[in-house]
């Protein structure tokens, strides 16, 4: 009887196991299918592993995932309601991030909130759902509550490109702040499209207020508020009215006969050293998420030693013939900066 009642029991726990097996075999083929964008073929993988083990919770994850990617956002929404309600201890933070994206393209942004706020009190150091919150704050014109998101997603995350690119483009005003952001960004990512335009966008800011006219002559154009802010504003956070003011005038000796024969990246090298420079005589006591997370990666490249290799990695994009020769004969001080770089400790 008792080899009977054994037999009972591990019959049970054995299909079980066989069954879940089965079914995350069928979600990783699901998951292929979805990267290749074959999205009805990887739903019915899905479905199938849940036929093998109902309400398995990487089966309806994944399965929310694709329905957002075909837009049929009602469907991930139910899915993401169900999980949310059916797996309270489970790690479910790219759930919260599924459900507020879906919600944010059914054009909802204020349940979208709702549901990112309430994975952030879950997960608060989980990025993504401080970037995508951002991103929804954005579209819905509460620029400044999206900076407050965006910062934090850098702070966990000094890697993640697409948060660069967004304090990038929204502090545009803020040249300074700007041009930071594009340089790191840059740092990360030479290789991209997204590259292309981020240098593009970095030499606009460069070169904003600087003009050589057609005599030759060379205007520089210094806004008055920036004045204002350098003599009113220098205890206040994130003040960067010092690069703002001597940052024009390096641009102005590009067109010096002494530099006419350099290189478009040996002028951005001049720049950076110029940029970097200033931040590191001017940063004793200053505050502000600018000034006290991002500036001291670039005065410890300065100290480094490596704004040379800086220079010709973001410049990269461009794919001139300098640049690609110095990337063959340089390499190892191109390895030098990612090595650094990799390693910085962020503050």
């Amino acid at each position: 009887m008792r080899k009977i009642k054994l037999l009972l029991i591990l019959i049970p726990f054995f299909g079980f196991s066989q069954n879940k097996t089965g079914a995350e075999e069928k979600v990783a083929e699901g998951i292929t299918l979805h990267d290749e964008e074959k999205y009805d073929e990887a739903l019915k993988k899905y479905d199938e592993a849940l036929i093998l083990d109902k309400n398995n919770l990487l089966a309806l994850t994944e399965k929310s995932m694709t329905f957002e990617a075909t837009k049929n956002y009602g469907e991930a929404i139910k899915i993401c309601q169900f999980i949310i309600a059916n797996f309270k201890n489970e790690d479910i933070k790219t759930v919260y991030l599924n459900y507020g994206n879906s919600l944010d393209h059914s054009k909802r942004p204020l349940e979208a909130l709702k549901i990112y706020d309430e994975g952030l009190k879950k997960y608060p150091d989980f990025y993504q759902l401080h970037f995508n919150k951002g991103i929804t704050l954005v579209n819905n014109k509460q620029i400044d509550k999206s900076l407050e998101s965006f910062q934090r997603s850098l702070q966990l995350n000094p890697d993640h490109p697409g948060t660069l690119n967004a304090l990038a483009v929204l502090n545009e005003n803020n040249r300074a702040i700007s041009m930071l952001c594009s340089l790191r960004y840059l740092s990360i990512d030479n290789k991209s499209q997204r590259a292309a335009g981020q240098l593009e966008f970095l030499q606009n800011q460069i070169k904003k207020g600087v003009d050589q006219k057609s005599d030759k002559s060379v205007s520089v154009s210094i806004d008055a508020k920036t004045l204002e802010k350098s003599e009113k504003n220098k205890k206040s956070p994130d003040d960067f009215s010092v690069v703002e003011l001597i940052l024009p005038l390096a641009v102005a000796l590009d067109y010096d006969e002494k530099n006419k024969d350099k290189t478009d990246c040996q002028k951005l090298q001049d720049k950076i050293d110029t940029i970097t420079s200033v931040l590191q005589e001017s940063q004793k006591g200053k505050k502000g998420f600018y000034r006290e997370f991002l500036t001291p990666y670039f005065i410890e490249m300065k100290e480094r030693k490596l704004i040379e290799a800086f220079a010709y990695i973001i410049s990269y994009p461009k794919q001139s013939d300098d640049v690609l020769k110095y990337h063959q004969e340089n390499s190892k001080e191109i390895e030098r900066f990612y090595a650094w770089s990799e390693n910085y400790q962020w503050k």
